[in-house]
């Protein structure tokens, strides 16, 4: 191969080496007004091009250097004629050259000459010409020979408001002129593809790719004809193309040719002739990519449609949607062995097209799903990565445009075309819609139509055809299921009976989707109910004593069920929370009953699953906060459930996190606004019993380390003192604080103790407090003025 190259370049050095030479003897016979030697050597100089030694590329070199040269000689041509020289002889002259390549690039270029000396109808002229270049059949050379012939005269043709203008029908003769050049440029390109041994096609093809814009400027050229409006277009022009095109059977040259129509004709041409154009496309080969055909044709379409509404009933008067949607239809009839990417781009584009021209009309998008769903019925589940990528883009289409899941929720086949999709782009395809939802902040208000999206999004809410996500990412299954229980928290209804059966609904669904996933949804359902107990709040039950009727209690009920489905997971601490929530929302609606067993079920989650001490920790001060703002209990089972928490405090495994716990329980025995549930008596137990645990944390610390650790907790205890002695708790006295305060500083003096700057400034700021309030005055600055604090010193 690299021998050939070098071959090759020393071809194309010999040849411009040549070529310059007798271009320098051409303009020596120029500047001596000399013709015949100028003739002469120009037709030596042109001999350079008839060698077949040479790729297109390396010829196309040759060929501009040539081409260089003729604009002089053409210079030359025309001041020969104003200083008299016939044009006429001259032009027959040219013929005189010795060989035929040669002899035709003169002809072209005093051709050129000719047209401008107007002393014949340009017409005339061109037709001589091009009929005239049939003497090149070699495809190279010939290419290059029309190409010369076709630069020369785009600026001679005898168009509308063309100083070449004729007086009879000039127009058609210029068309006549460049579709007969098309023909046989586009003859010489595809014979380019027969000549050669087979082995060497790949490169044959990849030199025919390099010369397809010679071929393609002609319809470049045709474009521009000022004179071709949208009747010659019709009647004329794209019908003598196409049927070049369909012609000659060959794959690059149909491709390329199609391509050309749809770029450099005019939108609203296409339009017109929307027949005609697709008509071709089932007649091509079966090799040609006819979905990137049809698709920038429908990109086209669909451009000119955003342009101006003013053009939308042109589309609908010519039925736009029906023809391409037929054409496609038969294209993949006429390609039985398409390839899945292929039939899906198309339906595709052809859906863009719909939402752009037709955004109203849902019942078009329907059918192009449909059709697709038709297109791919037997095929089973689409395995072409490019494929599964355009079938994305499909079902995103309808999201990205209206902007509403509801629009989508609409078309009865947008779930067909979904169960093409394997299992990981299901998911994908889900979490696209849940991002529109959440996006957009669609409201999903029934609960058909919550059914319908749980439908379109069952991907992530349950595993499909036995497959677990054993092999899915964590953080991926992780983040697909809060976008589930984001969704979740979409689901709205002012209508207590309807936004009941979107909470069942979904329930169905989320249960159904094995015990992993449930963490992740249901906490969200836990709320959406909750959410509409508090819609309900207050509201007495139905006084016909209706079953049907939606009531706190009913929920409560559901609500019930709902968590006890966590027990198997198990996640006892996320179960507790959720039963507490469910207790405070019981207590809000002065359902006693209620709250009890939501708080029993709590306690006994607290007993028999939770063992860890970290989450013992949490959990009791859970449950300590969320018992101190109930006040729907009678005494007794307030006593229990208190009991209880306290009970639990003393027995967590560590004396500081039982400290903490039991002051805390103090709160449960005095709750503002509330005078039945003030306690002074059981506040000041609860406050000496942590005071015990503290000091016995002290002396453990001390048998076991040697020193008696930190005064932290005495100090937290003593902001509880101060708390309830603010509050008025008769039990908290000042001698209690005093003495308190006292402990505290006779430990910090102690050398057991170890020092801890922490705990000093949490005294400091503690004392700090005790002094501000001492300088309100008044009732206040009174009840704190007994309270005396000698700071430590240095």
């Amino acid at each position: 191969m690299l021998d050939g190259t070098e071959d090759e370049e020393k071809f194309l050095a010999a040849g411009i080496a040549g070529l310059q030479q007798n271009s320098f003897y051409m303009h020596r016979a120029l500047d001596s007004n000399n013709l015949r030697d100028a003739l002469k050597y120009s037709a030596q100089m042109l001999s350079e091009l008839r060698t077949s030694k040479l790729s297109p590329h390396k010829y196309y070199e040759l060929y501009m250097r040539a081409f260089d040269q003729l604009r002089k000689l053409e210079m030359f041509f025309e001041e020969e004629t104003r200083r008299g020289c016939s044009i006429i002889d001259l032009y027959e002259l040219v013929q005189h050259a010795g060989n035929i390549l040669p002899r035709l690039y003169l002809l072209c270029t005093v051709g050129s000459v000719y047209i401008k000396s107007k002393e014949a109808p340009a017409k005339d002229v061109l037709k001589d010409l091009v009929e005239m270049c049939r003497g090149i059949q070699h495809p190279v050379r010939g290419l290059f020979l029309r190409s010369y012939l076709s630069q020369v005269s785009r600026d001679k043709l005898p168009d509308i408001g063309s100083e070449y203008e004729g007086d009879a029908d000039t127009v058609s003769d210029a068309v006549e002129f460049v579709l007969q050049n098309f023909t046989e440029m586009n003859k010489l390109w595809v014979r380019m593809q027969h000549q050669g041994p087979a082995r060497e096609k790949e490169k044959r093809e990849k030199e025919r790719s390099e010369l397809r814009d010679l071929v393609g400027k002609n319809l470049h050229v045709l474009s521009q004809i000022e004179g071709v409006d949208l009747d010659m277009y019709k009647d004329i022009v794209l019908p003598r193309v196409l049927e070049q095109v369909v012609n000659c059977k060959d794959e690059l040259a149909q491709f390329y040719l199609m391509d050309c129509i749809i770029q450099v004709f005019p939108d609203e041409y296409h339009l017109q002739t929307l027949d005609v154009l697709l008509g071709a496309c089932p007649q091509l080969q079966p090799s040609v990519d006819i979905k990137t055909v049809l698709s920038q044709l429908m990109e086209r379409l669909s451009h000119y449609a955003a342009s101006s509404a003013e053009v939308l009933p042109e589309f609908l008067q010519v039925e736009a949607f029906a023809k391409l949607s037929n054409a496609i239809g038969r294209v993949i009839e006429a390609q039985p062995d398409m390839p899945t990417l292929g039939v899906v781009t198309l339906y595709s584009s052809l859906l863009t097209f719909t939402l752009h021209v037709h955004p109203d009309r849902l019942d078009y998008a329907d059918q192009v799903l449909g059709a697709c769903v038709r297109k791919l019925s037997g095929k089973g589940k689409i395995e072409d990565s490019k494929a599964t990528k355009q079938v994305v883009a499909l079902l995103s289409a309808p999201l990205e445009k209206y902007n509403d899941i509801m629009t989508a929720l609409k078309l009865s086949n947008y779930p067909r075309v979904l169960e093409y999709l394997d299992v990981p782009t299901i998911r994908v395809m889900a979490t696209v819609i849940i991002q529109s939802i959440m996006k957009n902040g669609t409201r999903i208000s029934t609960s058909d139509k919550v059914e319908a999206l749980f439908e379109l999004i069952k991907g992530l809410i349950k595993d499909s055809d036995g497959t677990s996500n054993d092999k899915l990412d964590e953080d991926d299954f992780k983040e697909e299921q809060n976008s589930v229980a984001r969704l979740i928290q979409m689901f709205y209804n002012d209508d207590p009976e309807e936004m009941l059966k979107i909470i069942e609904t979904v329930r169905k669904h989320i249960l159904a989707g094995g015990p992993k996933r449930l963490p992740f949804t249901v906490p969200p359902l836990v709320f959406c109910s909750l959410k509409l107990v508090r819609q309900l709040q207050g509201q007495e039950e139905n006084p016909f004593g209706d079953d049907a009727s939606t009531t706190p209690k009913k929920i409560f009920q559901l609500l019930n069920q709902i968590i006890e489905t966590l027990s198997g997971i198990p996640v006892p601490e996320l179960a507790l929370q959720l039963y507490l929530q469910c207790a405070e929302a019981a207590n809000d609606c002065e359902l006693e009953p209620v709250a009890y067993e939501f708080f029993t079920q709590a306690y006994i989650l607290y007993e028999e699953e939770i063992s860890d001490s970290r989450a013992q920790i949490t959990c009791i001060h859970l449950i300590i906060g969320t018992l101190q703002r109930m006040h729907v209990f009678g005494v007794e089972n307030r006593d229990t459930l208190t009991h209880k928490a306290t009970g639990y405090s003393a027995k967590l495994l560590k004396k500081p996190d039982q400290c903490r716990a039991v002051y805390a329980c103090s709160h449960l025995f005095w709750v503002e606004d509330h005078d039945n549930m003030k306690d002074g008596e059981r506040v000041l137990l609860c406050l000496k019993r942590a005071l015990r645990i503290a000091n016995a944390a002290q002396q453990m610390a001390n048998a076991a380390r040697g020193s008696t650790g930190s005064v932290m907790l005495f100090i937290e205890i003593l902001n509880k003192y101060l708390y309830f002695f603010e509050k008025g708790n008769p039990q908290i006295t000042v001698a209690s604080i005093q003495s308190l305060i006292e402990l505290i500083m006779n430990e910090m003096q102690s050398d057991s103790t170890t020092s801890d700057p922490a705990a000093e400034a949490f005294l400091a700021s503690t004392m700090r407090y005790v002094q501000f309030q001492k300088q309100k005055g008044g009732a206040v600055g009174e009840k704190y003025e007994p309270i005396k604090y000698e700071p430590i010193k240095a």
